[in-house]
């Protein structure tokens, strides 16, 4: 009877050869009842499941599974030959193994050595059949990791001896930067140089330097020469060094010596009498500088800070104090500034003044006064003497001249003629203002018209101005004049 074959289920015929299916063939005695089926050059088409039917009889063989294996294509990793990762930042290198029956085993090996830490898939291809592998390394590069070789290697049991492809990593990393400044000390007004050394992967695409945030638009190079000042010492001057994966900003303070700053500046301060007053200087020098407060006319060191303080300040307090910084090597300055004391007027007079009887007199009495009296500026103080009271202009014998300075008012009391009982009374001059009244009390002495007047100051300095004068009169040489 008719012998015949079915690949899944599909019959073959029972001819000898096949027709339509060129690699087949039955062979053996067909006599002897042996037809087997010869498979030439076998490939995935032919994996499938054989049966062989006598079909008259209607008997059936066993079910033969032709498994047929494909052995995996070269892998494939990712981003190969050299892939490029940036420093520290995970990533994964991925092998891709396909079209292998069944899917390829994946094994990574880094430099040789097998890497156990790869995560592995499969999937089945289209056509049902053949699968693809792929396997991920999950990697943090390190810059040491540059130039190592990482190797997958794929294998099935139709490929028992494997394949394999290596990639080279190439770690990137921004650049890394060292940044120094010769020489580190130097006085205000010295060249320096800053040298910003810096390595990259990739290449450097530039520099950039600012100093306290500001750009420095000329340089543009790995080194800058600038003459430093005072500045230097608190603004950093930074070198930022980029390539295409990043940029990197490196800072440097210079140790610039340089003599006294004045920060903030002291207020002139006028307050009453009684209460307190501060005054604030501050400097800036490199190295640490030294304050000293005094007031003029003393040497005596009222404070060491920035601030002077004085407790419930008397008029005494008045005037000038000096706020002085010592820079040790360097330099010094200072700063003045004034108190002006609000209170009571104060009044000098000479207790015991001269004229001439029967002549022209004149007393004369000073009045200080912060604030200034109460009384318009051309009356500032009342003479009162006898029963008698003049702050201005005339009356008889008697007129009152006022004559203002810096230092005051001096107000005259003027008599166009002494007369003997001028020379028995007592005068008084006072001036007040909100804080109260001060008070000076004069006597008028009589003066003898035969006693010589002091010399004038004036006539000795024109002495020495004649030239060629002679001098032979006068005790010494004109240089041990004494006034």
């Amino acid at each position: 009877g008719m012998v015949q074959w079915t690949k899944d289920g599909l019959a073959l015929g029972g001819e000898r050869n096949l027709p339509g299916w060129t690699r087949y063939s039955l062979i053996g005695d067909p006599l002897s009842g042996v037809h087997s089926l010869l498979i030439d050059s076998a490939d995935l088409a032919d994996d499938a499941v054989y049966e062989c039917q006598a079909t008259q009889a209607g008997l059936r063989s066993h079910r033969a599974k032709l498994t047929v294996l494909v052995p995996p294509s070269d892998p494939v990793v990712e981003g190969g030959p050299v892939v490029r990762l940036k420093a520290n930042s995970p990533h994964n290198l991925t092998c891709r193994a396909s079209g292998a029956k069944p899917a390829a085993e994946i094994t990574w090996y880094r430099d040789g050595e097998v890497m156990e830490t790869a995560i592995y898939s499969k999937s089945l291809m289209v056509d049902g059949k053949r699968e693809t592998a792929v396997s991920m390394l999950p990697i943090i590069p390190e810059d040491s990791d540059s130039g190592r070789t990482y190797t997958c290697r794929v294998l099935n049991q139709a490929a028992p001896a494997g394949r394999q492809t290596s990639v080279t990593i190439n770690v990137q990393h921004p650049p890394s930067v060292t940044l120094s400044v010769q020489p580190q000390t130097v006085t205000e007004g010295s060249k320096v140089l800053f040298i910003c050394a810096a390595s990259a992967n990739p290449e450097i695409t530039g520099y950039r330097w600012s100093k306290g945030g500001v750009p420095i638009s000329e340089a543009n190079g790995d080194s800058l020469e600038v003459t430093v000042d005072y500045s230097y010492f608190t603004d950093p001057v930074s070198c930022e060094v980029s390539n295409s994966v990043g940029n990197t900003n490196v800072s440097t303070l210079v140790d610039v010596q340089f003599g006294p700053r004045l920060l903030s500046e002291p207020k002139p301060m006028t307050v009453d009498t009684g209460m307190d007053a501060a005054f604030t200087c501050a400097w800036t020098g490199n190295p640490p500088l030294t304050l000293a407060w005094t007031k003029q006319g003393s040497t005596v060191v009222l404070s060491n800070g920035n601030t002077l303080q004085l407790k419930a300040v008397t008029q005494e307090d008045a005037g000038t104090y000096t706020c002085k910084a010592i820079v040790p090597r360097i330099g010094v300055a200072e700063r003045d500034v004034t108190l002006t004391v609000n209170g009571p007027p104060i009044i000098t007079a000479e207790a015991t003044q001269h004229a001439v009887k029967h002549s022209k007199g004149k007393l004369e009495c000073r009045v200080g006064s912060s604030p200034p009296p109460e009384k318009i500026v051309s009356k500032p103080c009342v003479w009162t003497f006898g029963d008698m009271s003049l702050s201005s202009g005339s009356s008889g014998r008697y007129s009152v001249q006022t004559v203002t300075s810096e230092h005051g008012v001096v107000s005259s009391l003027v008599l166009s003629e002494t007369l003997a009982q001028d020379f028995q009374l007592r005068y008084n001059c006072t001036a007040w203002n909100r804080f109260g009244t001060g008070t000076a009390l004069v006597t008028l002495k009589e003066q003898g018209t035969n006693i010589q007047s002091p010399p004038n100051i004036h006539e000795y300095i024109l002495i020495q101005l004649i030239p060629g004068a002679d001098l032979s009169g006068m005790s010494g040489h004109s240089t041990n004049i004494h006034f």
